[in-house]
C-alpha cells in the first residue's frame, strides 16, 4: 500500500531542509521526498510500508522540531489503453520519394548520383540543372 506522509518541519535555513530530506531518504520503503507548502515547511514522503511515527521521531531528534500532519493512501491511477490503428506500410518515405525496392534518398551504401537523376533536389542541384551542368554527388 503506497502512502503519502506530510510532516511539518522547521525551515530556518537550506541546511535544515537538506538534512530533513537526507533523513527521510534513508528510511525504509521511501520512493520520493519533496518539500511543499507556502513556506516550504512541509516534507512530503511517498513510499510503501514507511513507518511514519519512526520517521517523525528521527526527524525530531536531528531537527528539534517535526510534527506529523497527515498520512493518506495514494491510489494508483487506472491506465487507459489506447488502441493504435495498424497502418499498412506507406508507399512513400518521409521526404515523399516513392519507395520501390528502397528509398533513393537513403541508400544502404554510398552511391554516386548525377544531379539530373536525384530524387530530392538541393539548391546546388537546381542551379546546376538550370544552367545545364551535371554535378556528381556522393550520398551517404
Amino acid at each position: 500500500m503506497k502512502q503519502k506522509i506530510v510532516i511539518k518541519v522547521r525551515n530556518d535555513c537550506d541546511k535544515c531542509t537538506r538534512k530533513a530530506m537526507k533523513i527521510a531518504c534513508k528510511a525504509n520503503g521511501v520512493n520520493s521526498v519533496a518539500i511543499e507548502g507556502s513556506d516550504r515547511d512541509q516534507l512530503v514522503v511517498i513510499g510503501e510500508g514507511v513507518d511514519s511515527a519512526n520517521l517523525t521521531c528521527s526527524l525530531r531528534k536531528k531537527l528539534c522540531y517535526a510534527a506529523l500532519w497527515s498520512v493518506e493512501e495514494v491510489k494508483a491511477k487506472p491506465k487507459q489503453e489506447v488502441e493504435k490503428p495498424n497502418k499498412p506500410p506507406s508507399s512513400t518515405c518521409s521526404c515523399g520519394c516513392p519507395q520501390l525496392p528502397m528509398c533513393p534518398q537513403y541508400p544502404p551504401y554510398p552511391m554516386l548520383y548525377e544531379a539530373k537523376y536525384m530524387a530530392c533536389w538541393s539548391s546546388q542541384a537546381r542551379l546546376a540543372m538550370a544552367t545545364g551542368l551535371t554535378i556528381g554527388y556522393w550520398m551517404p
